[in-house]
């Protein structure tokens, strides 16, 4: 199951006392286990990681709440257990409706708990998290924005996102220091207050490769400022995604709709900027430019690679698509 459909499940009420989390996006994998888990007065046992250990695990779900509550077990951790000790959990779970299991597993190995025969006889949800796309990760952080009572538009939230490079995370993390401050967060707030932003900005550095100038000196800036290679390749993939939407609506509508294609209204100047950048590329370039970006980031999360080499040839290469 995807988030989508457990979205949809949850709202309806039906959902059984039994999860297995797992997927690319720790973020949302704690969200999930802190939401699900949150009820009141329940007796909670967590364990993290290397703490795990399975008779103190049975013995929380097989013992009675002292204050009559729900017994939750969570198990975090980035090693999986083993099937028989999850089927015996979900078994004491299913005994007794005042239990409660949660399995968040945060590694890599996602196979098993893909496979349909995976927990096939058991009245329990299994859960994918994706990385949330740029219209998510907006929606997550103006959820925590409206929780803090911080006065922020979609349009500086998407900014700090990609400060940020769409980490929902950081940017929650955010919000915090933001929230001390009784006016309206603009990006230039944005750029001033928060911690970790490269002297060139990100959205700048990308409109530079685009325009085809001299990106060298900036993107040495970017690397000595911590970012990773990857990111910069997602970013700049997420940024052509975009372009190649105001692309497609233009030629089809005749004039951009940022709230149709980006889901919140950035400033005109913006959206003026991004519609005339993006009709400068005609559809097959997109193509090529996204394939070579995808290709890049598949090489850089191989083992005993040269990241640094393989991002300055990427660059090369979509400006020479260009």
């Amino acid at each position: 199951m995807y988030k989508a459909a457990f979205d949809k499940l949850i709202q309806s009420g039906k959902i059984p006392n039994s999860f297995v989390f797992f997927g690319e996006s720790s973020f949302l994998i704690d969200a999930y286990t802190k939401m699900i888990s949150n009820i009141q007065d329940a007796s909670i046992l967590s364990f993290y990681h290397d703490e795990y250990d399975f008779k103190s695990a049975k013995a929380h779900l097989s013992q009675s709440s002292l204050f009559g509550g729900v017994n939750i077990l969570i198990i975090k951790s980035d090693k999986k257990i083993q099937k028989k000790e999850l089927d015996e959990f979900i078994s004491l779970c299913e005994k007794n409706k005042d239990n409660m299991l949660i399995y968040a597993y945060y590694g890599d190995k996602h196979q098993t708990y893909t496979a349909k025969t995976f927990l096939a006889k058991q009245n329990t949800i299994v859960v994918r998290f994706f990385h949330p796309n740029h219209h998510e990760s907006v929606s997550i952080v103006q959820n925590v924005v409206n929780a803090k009572k911080v006065n922020m538009d979609a349009y500086s939230i998407s900014h700090l996102l990609n400060i940020h490079n769409g980490d929902v995370a950081l940017a929650c993390n955010e919000i915090d220091k933001l929230s001390i401050y009784d006016k309206k967060i603009t990006t230039k707030d944005i750029e001033h207050l928060v911690s970790g932003l490269a002297e060139v900005s990100m959205e700048d550095f990308i409109k530079n490769i685009l325009n085809k100038k001299e990106f060298t000196k900036d993107l040495l800036n970017i690397i000595d400022h911590g970012e990773d290679e990857i990111r910069v390749v997602t970013a700049l993939t997420s940024y052509i995604t975009q372009l190649y939407m105001f692309n497609i609506y233009i030629r089809v509508n005749g004039a951009p709709n940022a709230i149709e294609i980006l889901g919140y209204r950035p400033p005109k100047n913006i959206v003026d900027e991004k519609a005339a950048l993006c009709l400068k590329f005609k559809p097959a370039t997109y193509y090529k430019i996204q394939n070579v970006l995808l290709e890049s980031e598949l090489k850089m999360k191989s083992s005993n690679v040269d990241k640094g080499a393989i991002l300055l040839s990427t660059l090369i290469r979509v400006q020479t698509l260009i």
